[in-house]
């Protein structure tokens, strides 16, 4: 079996060898100065009419300091793409703009355009990035993971829980939230997920369960994953060496919004002048530009970096591979039965097996069904030959479900078959709160907090007695959404 004691910390100095190793690209000049231009144009057209509260708010933003986090700052450039591209949005232009009113108009509706066209792309480029870097590290994670029923309804919360999530964002519109509203939203999600992941990384209290679902985690990552928030841990290398490009990028594009949003108010009073639209696009277009070269600068970074541990190269796949499955041997003309109490509904009966096959292809008899507390009996799973099967149910009542091997059709030949079946629990917290939702978040957020209902707890029916801490733990265990 490989080990991982080779494993070296992931330590801030550790991630400083690697990151000398991509050394980023200066911005342009022109970065900074088209910024410092777009706010004193803003700032002169104050004099057309008094500056609004909520334009107050977005010079003061523009000229205040970005966040010092890379996730954050993702989130709030695609946050000002959509404020940009709602303002500048047809329905949302001034009159003489949507009628074309002077040949003058007709030329700033064709910057306008450009503006949005480009917006757009850097938008859909920005959210296919967010999307890639949270499926690296899902399928990452998975890897840690026994392949078996498990994995199956790991990957079967993952599409629900995103469904969940993306419910509560379609709540949130339609009852009226705006754009800031949304991503604000967001970033809560993201932030409690942070904070989660830390307390993961500790392996402290019920985490020491998940811990153990997470086969062959190596302890390294883990101290990796706990001191992901702290101010000075390892991602503050990243941050210094990375953060000062992205936080140029974020005030340029808070400066064209800005400017935007001032000009486009006033546009009845002062129609913009074609020098100040030739600076609006052209800051346009080294942001977009820009923009796309550090997140293609930056994926290549977190694609290779020493945290993307797969379970192959730490050591854990042999681990996994004898994770809690048994040999049966089940004799010619015999059955073989294994029965799960369950104590309350909305649980998981899971199973996973296959036939060890020797000179001859050979096959087994495999049903379920569901005895009731008072003993009637009702099929499940019709019988039916495998070579091998995996699946799983919810369960709807409380009582036992046996799930039957059959060799009683062969005269000559026994089976032997490798199996696992268990009943997953899913009334341990009153908060309903799944460990498969924190090895989602430790997929989602272990490299997406570097870049861009209530759950249950499952654990198997042999775990079920050894955690009786886990109630308590209930009342601190925040809803999110967006796994």
């Amino acid at each position: 079996m490989a080990m991982t004691e080779g494993l070296v910390p992931i330590t801030r100095t550790y991630l400083a060898r690697y990151y000398d190793k991509y050394p980023l690209p200066p911005l342009p000049d022109a970065t900074t100065d088209l910024a410092a231009r777009l706010r004193a144009l803003s700032a002169d057209l104050a004099a057309v009419a008094p500056i609004a509260p909520d334009e107050e708010l977005l010079e003061q933003e523009a000229a205040g300091i970005p966040a010092h986090k890379i996730d954050e700052n993702l989130w709030k450039n695609r946050e000002q793409m959509e404020e940009i591209l709602f303002l500048i949005n047809t329905s949302h232009r001034p009159v003489a703009l949507q009628q074309k009113s002077t040949p003058e108009d007709a030329e700033i509706v064709c910057t306008l355009d450009d503006i949005e066209a480009k917006l757009k792309d850097m938008l859909k480029n920005l959210e296919q990035f967010q999307l890639k870097n949270a499926d690296n590290v899902f399928n990452t994670v998975m890897t840690y993971m026994p392949q078996d029923f498990r994995g199956t309804l790991i990957r079967q919360q993952r599409e629900r829980s995103e469904r969940n999530k993306q419910a509560e964002v379609d709540a949130l519109v339609s009852a009226g939230g705006s754009i800031h509203d949304r991503y604000a939203l967001l970033w809560k999600q993201q932030m409690e997920r942070r904070v989660q992941l830390a307390q993961l990384g500790s392996a402290t209290g019920v985490y020491k369960t998940l811990v153990r679902y997470l086969v062959g985690v190596p302890q390294v990552l883990l101290d990796f994953i706990r001191q992901i928030n702290d101010d000075n841990g390892p991602m503050e290398e990243q941050r210094e060496r990375y953060g000062p490009a992205l936080y140029t990028l974020t005030k340029l594009v808070l400066a064209i919004r800005l400017y935007l949003h001032v000009s486009l108010a006033r546009y009845g009073q002062r129609k913009i002048e074609k020098d100040d639209a030739a600076v609006l696009q052209q800051a346009v277009v080294i942001y977009t530009k820009e923009f796309l070269k550090f997140t293609e600068f930056i994926g290549e970074v977190f694609v290779n970096a020493p945290f993307f541990i797969s379970a192959e190269d730490a050591g854990a796949v042999d681990a996994r591979k004898s994770d809690e499955y048994k040999e049966t041997i089940i004799p010619a003309g015999k059955t073989h039965e294994v029965i799960l109490s369950v104590e309350a509904v909305n649980s998981y009966i899971a199973w996973d097996f296959s036939l060890q096959q020797g000179a001859l292809n050979m096959d087994i008899g495999f049903h379920v069904e569901y005895i009731s507390p008072s003993g009637e009996k009702t099929l499940i799973l019709p019988y039916r030959r495998y070579e091998a099967d995996q699946g799983n149910f919810c369960t709807v009542s409380s009582g036992s479900y046996k799930l039957v091997w059959d060799n009683s059709y062969s005269s000559f030949f026994k089976k032997v078959i490798i199996n696992d079946a268990r009943h997953i629990s899913l009334q341990l917290m009153p908060c309903s709160r799944s460990i498969f939702q924190y090895i989602h978040r430790l997929s989602c957020l272990v490299f997406s907090t570097m870049c861009c209902k209530s759950y249950r707890l499952i654990t198997t029916f042999r775990d079920v007695e050894a955690f009786p801490n886990f109630r308590s733990h209930a009342s601190w265990l925040p809803t999110v959404s967006f796994l």
